[in-house]
């Protein structure tokens, strides 16, 4: 340091470096997406300053440089100077601003470990501990963050308890219950805290305990009326219990406060799952307060198509597109209401209307308008159109390519589907889209060795695939006799996947094939109660009829029959037997 400050004393060398601390410390920071989180817990007057102690010779220097890296917005070489500071020095002002500047920067996991060197150092300073807290349950570790939380209520503020059901569903039953009852433990200490009920009820029903989750409910509107999250917990509750008036708390509450349009808004959502017409008259009161609010309006739109009123859901439409509001959406609909009513040429211009690659009905709109052409016997227009939309939005032409194709094959026009597929090959040799669509295609076709080609291509890019893995097994296993090794490719998939319905599906199928029954049955039950898929239900009923378990059987086709009697699978699956087996057992 000699050389750098020749005729500067050690402690006016210090005490310069404090002032420029200090200074930088009254400079606007810039406001950071963890900025609200900082501020929500203050204490009431100033902390105590630290006590002064000498700053170590060899810290000097990179103190400097890490204010002057913040001064110049170098902000990375900032944080990387004060992670290391904050270990070497273990001051709680450096913890605490090395915390800050990678919070800024949204850096994690070095915000965490400097958090827990500022809660280490300074265990009572509140911030500190909601800061950590907010931390550790995004990382997962939530019965940690329940303790810092605890520390914030018993400093007198309010703790936001509900961050640690994040990540509640990947914890395993264990750590759940450790959880729950590390609540219920708090709950005795802070009995009056309308968060922590709120977060027991919330966490009783992710545990589908919903007798205990409506009790803590009805603890806390003894406190809170008419609080909003609690309120909207109630209503689910007794709709999953079919419970004969599942709002009338909200209903009462909307009587209370009748201007309270956020409760309105999500109470109109949920009648929309049993009462159409409720909903409907809830969105009107929304809509006459803020009639130029477009979600409003398209709200009102769907609601009126869904209850057959398309004269009124035109109305709302027409009322968007004058707002210049959702104006892609309006078009959609416009059309989808035009093609309902026979009137295809109105469908098709209020189809090509959808302009925008990233509206969410740009492509359904564009597969509309070619599946009109294709059922009007117009091909060649449906070709130009997609021709022109490939020219239009280079960006899109390997989904524009997948939809044509997929529209040629559904149209009874295999052939072309399949040239087109090698044409885009041909154009986008990497596309895994288009590869993987044209090996379910040649499969469909007979062209088993396009197949295996296409899906072997795509496992040497991506061995881990495990879409592909479990196409090329399941079509080994049904297909051919390589039973062995469509087991294998399945195993791999399954490991990648193992909740994945379709592998399931497979892993049974393939089983069977093996003559190994007893062990194809749980996988295919566990298919059909996840997905209950006309063609699972023909494998399932299928290994059920040969193991001798026909009346299960009976009863597995019966049921998909009644919702897929034409599907092809279930039907030849039902066939290859006997009819007569669906009529039930003496």
């Amino acid at each position: 340091m000699s050389g750098l400050f020749p005729a500067m004393p050690r402690l006016l060398i210090a005490a310069s470096l404090l002032a420029l601390l200090g200074a930088c410390a009254t400079t606007p920071e810039p406001r950071g997406p963890d900025t609200a989180e900082r501020q929500a817990i203050k204490p009431e007057a100033e902390p105590p300053a630290p006590p002064e102690r000498a700053i170590p010779e060899d810290a000097l220097y990179p103190l400097l440089v890490a204010e002057f890296a913040l001064r110049r917005q170098a902000y990375d070489v900032a944080l990387e100077q004060y992670m290391t500071l904050a270990e070497t020095l273990r001051d709680r002002g450096v913890s605490a601003h090395a915390t800050h500047i990678a919070q800024y920067l949204q850096r994690e996991p070095e915000a965490l470990a400097a958090a827990l060197l500022w809660v280490e150092l300074e265990p009572g300073n509140l911030e500190a501990n909601n800061t950590l807290a907010t931390l550790l349950a995004r990382d997962g570790r939530t019965p940690e963050a329940l303790d810092h939380l605890a520390v914030i209520a018993r400093g007198g503020k309010k703790a936001n308890f509900p961050i640690v059901l994040n990540r509640f569903r990947q914890l395993d039953r264990a750590e759940q219950q450790q959880l729950v009852a590390g609540l219920e433990s708090l709950s005795d200490e802070f009995p009056g805290s309308a968060s922590l009920l709120l977060t027991r009820a919330l966490a009783y029903d992710e545990l589908e305990d919903n007798a205990r989750a409506l009790d803590t409910l009805a603890i806390l509107f003894e406190q809170s009326p008419y609080q909003y999250q609690a309120l909207l917990l109630e209503a689910k509750l007794l709709l999953e219990q079919e419970d004969e008036a599942p709002f009338a708390r909200i209903e009462s509450a909307l009587e209370a406060e009748p201007d309270n349009n956020k409760l309105r808004l999500q109470y109109a959502r949920l009648l929309t799952r049993s009462d159409i017409a409720a909903a409907r008259g809830q969105f009107e009161i929304l809509s006459a307060r803020a009639p130029r609010d477009g979600d409003l309006l398209f709200s009102l739109a769907l609601i009126n198509h869904e209850a057959g009123d398309d004269l009124t859901a035109k109305a709302y439409l027409r009322q968007l597109l004058d707002l210049g509001q959702r104006t892609d959406e309006a078009h959609y609909y416009l059309g989808r209401i035009a093609e309902k009513d026979g009137q295809l040429q109105e469908a098709v211009e209020s189809y090509m209307a959808v302009t925008e690659p990233d509206s969410p009905d740009f492509f359904s709109a564009k597969g509309r308008i070619g599946r009109i052409l294709l059922d009007g016997g117009q091909p060649e227009r449906a070709r130009a159109l997609f021709n022109d939309l490939r020219r239009d939005h280079p960006d899109a032409d390997e989904r524009l390519y997948a939809l044509e194709a997929e529209l040629l094959m559904s149209a009874g026009r295999a052939s072309e589907s399949m040239a087109l597929l090698n044409r885009a090959l041909s154009e986008l040799p990497e596309s895994t889209a288009l590869r993987y669509s044209r090996s379910i295609l040649g499969e469909k076709q007979g062209n088993l060795a396009l197949m295996e080609s296409d899906l072997r291509t795509i496992l040497e890019n991506d061995p881990n695939n495990a879409t592909a893995l479990n196409a090329l097994g399941y079509s080994l296993a049904n297909r051919t006799q390589r039973y062995q090794e469509a087991h294998d490719l399945i195993a791999r998939a399954l490991e990648l996947e193992p909740e994945e319905p379709a592998i399931l599906d497979s892993m049974g199928w393939v089983l069977y094939r093996l003559g190994r029954y007893d062990e194809a049955l749980p996988y295919l039950e566990r298919a059909y109660r996840a997905f209950p898929d006309p063609e699972v239900a023909a494998h399932l009923g299928e290994v059920l009829w040969v193991s001798g378990n026909a009346e299960r059987a009976r009863e597995v086709w019966r049921d998909a029959l009644e919702k897929a009697p034409s599907h092809e699978i279930l039907v030849s699956t039902i066939q290859r037997y006997d009819v007569s087996m669906l009529q039930s057992a003496p």
